[in-house]
């Protein structure tokens, strides 16, 4: 009798354990084949187009759908941190999605000299391959199949990932506060029915300032879970990824 009451009790917890964890696979299983199908777009487009092709149609009209819909559905991590679904930090989560969010609807939806800046191409290629693994590791976690070279791809690439992809967030960012020295898209000037005003080109460079003291907090937190997680040898190192999870 005390078993039966002790299973029913157990139950719905585990029935939740297991509702969360689908709800997470499916998630990041579906972002991984979201950035695998924008990385495909972008070998496409300068390897297996010709000039012809990329004459005709710009880079951000080839992309665009897949980028707005798959990088603006990473909002769902902010929620899901914040919730406590999973262990990411809520802050540097929202940083590093808002920022990205920013890029795509504030940047380059916003602007026409954000489509054409050399960043999107160079943002898009540091994106898409760390997102790639960055999914797929969630996604082999939860699965409980880690190999140590996703392991290894998710704390070391990176390094180099990160700094290029803040880079060409950045040209989009001064492409785009070129465009909006000169006009005032976006903006709002008094007097209106507001009673208040908005400068677009001042909200470019205080997110372009903000990168300064955020970047190196998020890029040092990388080091530090890298650390953590590779630091260790042997049998140690296998109990730091259980941990991870």
């Amino acid at each position: 009798m005390t078993a039966t009451k002790m299973t029913t009790k157990a139950s719905p917890a585990k029935q939740q354990s297991v509702a969360v964890k689908g709800y997470l696979f499916v998630y990041n299983a579906v972002q991984v084949v979201g950035w695998s199908y924008i990385l495909y777009q972008l070998i496409n487009y300068y390897l297996l187009q010709g000039q012809q092709f990329r004459a005709q149609v710009d880079l951000w009209d080839y992309t665009r759908l897949a980028v707005i819909v798959f990088q603006n559905a990473a909002f769902v991590e902010i929620l899901n941190a914040s919730f406590g679904l999973v262990k990411s930090n809520p802050v540097i989560t929202t940083f590093q999605v808002l920022s990205r969010m920013m890029v795509v609807i504030g940047v380059v939806m916003a602007t026409p000299t954000g489509k054409t800046s050399p960043g999107l191409p160079i943002a898009l290629l540091a994106w898409a391959i760390t997102e790639i693994i960055r999914y797929g590791y969630y996604a082999l976690n939860i699965l409980n199949c880690m190999p140590y070279i996703v392991v290894f791809l998710r704390y070391t690439t990176f390094i180099a990932l990160y700094p290029i992809g803040v880079t060409g967030e950045l040209l989009c960012f001064w492409w785009a506060q070129s465009y909006a020295r000169t006009n005032t898209v976006w903006s709002a000037q008094l007097p209106n029915k507001w009673n208040a005003t908005f400068s677009y080109f001042a909200l470019l460079w205080i997110v372009m300032l903000l990168y300064i003291p955020l970047f190196p907090q998020m890029y040092l937190h990388m080091f530090a879970q890298r650390k953590k997680i590779l630091g260790g040898r042997g049998s140690s190192k296998t109990q730091e990824i259980k941990k991870a999870k």
